[in-house]
């Protein structure tokens, strides 16, 4: 019922900015109501119209430039898989196609299973007759054959492995005084650890049912909890995989929900005017069991409608809950009830009343824990965004502080060098005039006794001005150091 925003605005651009007098021509009745609600256009379907739009349809390619039939034929399939993918992807959680499968695979499961077992129980059998009878389901006795092995190697040591798995104490004695007086056949190795793989092989698929059973039952109580509450997880899944969807179940009225599954006998009774089924999946279930002989197509018509009832509140609903389905299963427990003892049941009315409130607090339950849900999500995704954009201005960080670390070491070797060059032209300096000193001493030695010391003018003059360029180097170093201090 909602509009397409292209649609909408191809026809905001193309009609007149005065349409209340303008019928436009559409195709499609439906398509008229959405444009009829959204923009208010009155719309024309039907006998012309149709003709006209067959037409256009027709000789699109031929009307429009640039549009050849196979790019007609490419937009057209690119539509269909649009909206077979929308389809599909309605809901994720709620998709039926998984219980169809996985009902399937255990039906298929238990066939299996059960061929295997009997398969081991006549290849064990040949060793050990007897076991047949103390242990007669297939996954125990497949357990036991394994453990046992040769039969003549039981002893009183692995009594307590044999209670572990047949959970009876008389039973395990049972087996291992049968073991000791048996009239099997001895057995080669080779058979044996052949009997032992098989025998493994069908323990782990019994196992993996178990897992498969646990599956349904979740995805019942997401897809469809409403039905599994009222005729069980099992007995739901068979009827929404023979409908073919739940969408399809909540389309049956309530008499062909009775007898689905029944379909056979159905026609056979048709054909030979016999009595039609009363019952078809829906047999499977305690309610059709615990009733009379008299009272079962009673019963059946009966929960045929509240199924019916509770597989379209699961398709329709938004936020499905079991609320529904607990108090219909109350309802048929009350007519078998009646049934039996005559208490009158309670009336419809009042009981969905009833349900109608709970389901309203449990969908408000629902709603408020998702919300929860999606602000620590929220929170979540904020944390971590905050997280990396802090990694991000710390790696910036760090190669600024590289890059500047780089630029200051380089002026250091810079300073060092111009520092070096100086003192080393002053040694050099230093060694020549010394030199001519220690010439010119030789030149005019001095008696020892009367040598003194003498100072020249011109020799204060230089020291007095090399010890003020001393100064002046230490305080150009210490500036620079103090510098490089306040850049680190």
């Amino acid at each position: 019922g909602v509009l397409h925003e292209d649609l909408r605005l191809l026809l905001d651009t193309a009609l007149p900015p005065k349409r209340k007098k303008v019928v436009l021509g559409v195709g499609d009745a439906k398509m008229g109501a959405a444009v009829l609600e959204e923009l208010g256009v009155q719309c024309q379907t039907g006998g012309v119209v149709a003709e006209l739009m067959r037409g256009i349809r027709l000789h699109f390619p031929a009307l429009v430039r640039g549009l050849t039939a196979q790019s007609a034929a490419k937009a057209q399939l690119g539509l269909g898989h649009s909206y077979s993918r929308a389809k599909v992807k309605f809901n994720v959680h709620r998709v039926d196609n998984m219980i169809i499968q996985s009902i399937s695979l255990l039906d298929q499961l238990d066939k299996d299973i059960n061929t295997f077992s009997m398969r081991v129980r006549e290849w064990y059998g040949y060793h050990f007759p007897e076991l047949i009878k103390i242990v007669p389901e297939n996954s125990m006795y497949c357990r036991v054959a394994k453990f046992i092995g040769n039969r003549r190697e039981l002893s009183e040591e692995s009594l307590e492995g044999l209670e572990e798995i047949v959970m009876d104490s008389a039973k395990a004695q049972a087996i291992l005084e049968a073991s000791r007086s048996s009239m099997g056949m001895d057995i080669s190795p080779l058979d044996l650890i052949n009997i032992e793989s098989f025998s493994r092989r069908v323990i782990s698929l019994s196992d993996y049912r178990k897992g498969l059973q646990e599956y349904l039952r979740s995805k019942m109580s997401q897809v469809a909890p409403s039905l599994s509450a009222l005729i069980g997880e099992v007995v739901g899944a068979r009827l929404i995989s023979h409908a073919g969807s739940l969408t399809n179940l909540a389309k049956y009225p309530a008499s062909t929900v009775q007898i689905l599954g029944a379909e056979k006998a159905l026609f056979r009774a048709l054909k030979t005017r016999g009595n039609t089924p009363k019952y078809g999946l829906i047999f499977h279930s305690t309610f059709i069991g615990r009733a009379a002989a008299k009272n079962k197509g009673r019963i059946s018509r009966y929960l045929a409608n509240k199924c019916t009832i509770a597989s379209r509140i699961d398709c329709f609903s938004e936020v499905p809950t079991s609320v529904f389905g607990d108090k219909l299963r109350e309802q048929v427990e009350e007519r078998l009830a009646f049934y039996e003892t005559g208490e009158p049941p309670r009336k419809n009315l009042e009981v969905m009343k009833e349900a109608v409130v709970e389901a309203n607090e449990v969908v408000a339950e629902v709603k408020r824990r998702q919300e929860k849900k999606e602000k620590k999500r929220k929170k979540r995704e904020k944390r971590r965004l905050e997280a990396l954009a802090a990694a991000a201005e710390e790696a910036a960080e760090n190669s600024v502080m590289e890059t500047e670390e780089n630029d200051v070491g380089a002026k250091k070797k810079k300073k060092k060098k111009k520092q070096q060059q100086p003192e080393e032209s002053e040694a050099e300096a230093e060694p020549e005039e010394n030199g001519v000193e220690e010439e010119e001493e030789e030149e005019e030695p001095l008696p020892k006794k009367k040598r003194k010391v003498v100072v020249e003018p011109e020799a204060e003059e230089e020291e007095e001005e090399e010890e003020e360029e001393k100064k002046k180097k230490k305080k150009k170093k210490k500036k620079a150091v103090a510098r490089d201090s306040e850049e680190d």
